[in-house]
């Protein structure tokens, strides 16, 4: 070992206990922790504006020989290096084991896992930028998610907090991954009470908010005060289309059981896959194929969302086979092909060794979604509906339906697009959707109806056995 490396490391040590004992000694444990709090949502917020840098400049520098007005034979094989390099970089160099950040977390912390090995507090990042820079069709919030447990974890830990305050710090630090990323920090509570559903008291949710609120406000000043969905459209919103918003919401929900039940045959298939070299050929394969039919299902796709919801629909077409076939009807039927291939792609993605995450796939099907449905309408019954708004309103149905979030879906997209005055079609499309997905999944009436009956019917089955089976004895 280095000797100038050893001395550092002393150094490091001797001033974390010394800061240790400090803090103990001066500062209230309740202080303390609201000051762990910002400090840890300062470095979530750093560290998802450099991860949004990092996947940018890789897919920059990729794609920028691609031919808008035709299609890139090159798409199919971008994606396939990108999962490729992904399993090289996650068994060979950072020789851990990183899946979905979300799925990962849920795990982990399902098992009272609450020490996160320090290295995770950089890998996520650097596998989430191999397998998104090079088009993986998915999102960068379970890595940045993953990150900032990892934070919570690490210094919750070195400052010797008790188990249940590593806990909230780990729950802290996750929503600050997630608030960073989309500069929302509504979403990112809502997210550590909703999807990883951590009980917390009074004084921790109100560290979790001041911890989320630091982490959306480093971001978005670091990225110079820009958000990743720019929205035009502020005239706010017209109580007459309340009715299409419901029908909205019910297609939204529809669309997400398509989705989810796809995406959990795509898993379920490359799960089968035990070599990982095949596994990722074989992801890798189809996510190229998938992205050479339709291009904007490349990286998270958050510049197809800003284009629709501002009216330019033609993006959808660009890079594309079918770039030049910009009748209305052209663009319903490419739209209605990427609602069909974005679950296949995603699952490709973060099933087959990519390192990403769940929730912007479902934002990007949601503005599909919302553009194919207002679309239709129009062309078929000749109506003026918005498309633009149906777009964005679509993109908090599809999202509180697939993830089942409703609300952090709904302030989520409000905050994503600065659009408060859309909260109201917001929040219906949103809530319909995810009452869709609950009447028709596990925790539906529907399912525990059927449930009950074949336990009684089970019961019956069992009871007619035993009477029959004595007479065939012979008793």
């Amino acid at each position: 070992m280095n000797p100038h490396v050893d001395y550092l490391q002393h150094k490091l040590h001797s001033f974390g206990r010394t800061t240790r004992g400090w803090s103990r000694k001066h500062i209230p444990e309740k202080a303390f922790v609201f000051i762990l709090g910002t400090v840890i949502g300062i470095l979530a917020g750093t560290g998802a504006f450099l991860l949004k840098r990092m996947i940018a400049f890789v897919s920059e520098w990729l794609t920028s020989l691609l031919h808008t007005d035709s299609g890139n034979w090159a798409l199919i094989v971008i994606p396939l290096l990108g999962i490729l390099l992904t399993g090289i970089v996650c068994r060979y160099i950072l020789r851990d084991h990183l899946s979905n950040g979300v799925s990962q977390l849920l795990k982990e912390l399902s098992k009272k896992i609450y020490k996160l090995r320090a290295s995770r507090t950089f890998s996520f990042l650097i596998a989430s930028t191999v397998t998104l820079g090079f088009g993986g069709s998915a999102g960068s919030e379970g890595p940045i998610a993953n990150t900032g447990a990892a934070l919570g974890s690490n210094l919750a830990t070195r400052f010797k907090l008790a188990p249940n305050l590593v806990k909230i710090m780990i729950g802290c630090g996750a929503g600050a991954g997630i608030a960073g990323i989309f500069k929302s920090p509504m979403g990112g509570v809502m997210f550590t009470l909703e999807v990883l559903r951590m009980e917390m008291t009074t004084i921790s949710v109100l560290v979790l908010i001041v911890t989320a609120i630091s982490a959306a406000m480093t971001a978005y000043m670091l990225s110079g005060g820009t958000l990743d969905i720019t929205f035009h459209h502020n005239a706010g919103f017209e109580l007459d289309l309340i009715p299409w918003v419901i029908l909205l919401g019910v297609f939204c929900g529809f669309y997400s059981l398509y989705y989810t039940y796809f995406t959990k045959k795509v898993a379920q298939g490359l799960h089968y896959l035990t070599n990982p070299w095949i596994k990722n050929i074989v992801a890798g394969t189809l996510l190229g194929c998938l992205i050479m039919i339709f291009p904007p299902l490349y990286g998270e796709g958050y510049d197809i969302i800003s284009d629709i919801v501002n009216g330019n629909d033609h993006a959808i077409i660009n890079d594309s086979i079918f770039y030049g076939n910009d009748g209305i009807w052209e663009l319903i039927l490419v739209a209605a092909g990427i609602l069909l291939a974005k679950c296949f792609a995603t699952s490709a993605t973060n099933h087959g060794g990519g390192v990403c995450g769940d929730f912007a796939p479902t934002l990007f099907a949601g503005c599909i979604a919302g553009f194919f449905f207002a679309s239709s309408l129009n062309t078929i019954f000749h109506l003026h509906l918005p498309v633009a708004l149906f777009a964005y309103f679509g993109m908090a149905g599809v999202m509180a339906g697939a993830i089942r979030a409703p609300l952090m879906a709904i302030f989520l997209t409000c905050e994503m697009g600065a659009a408060y005055s859309y909260f109201l079609p917001l929040m219906i499309a949103g809530a319909i959707s995810f009452g869709v997905v609950r009447l028709f999944t596990a925790d539906s009436y529907f399912t525990r109806r059927q449930d009950r009956n074949n336990g009684i019917i089970a019961h019956l089955q069992r009871k007619i056995n035993e009477k029959i089976q004595p007479d065939q004895t012979g008793n």
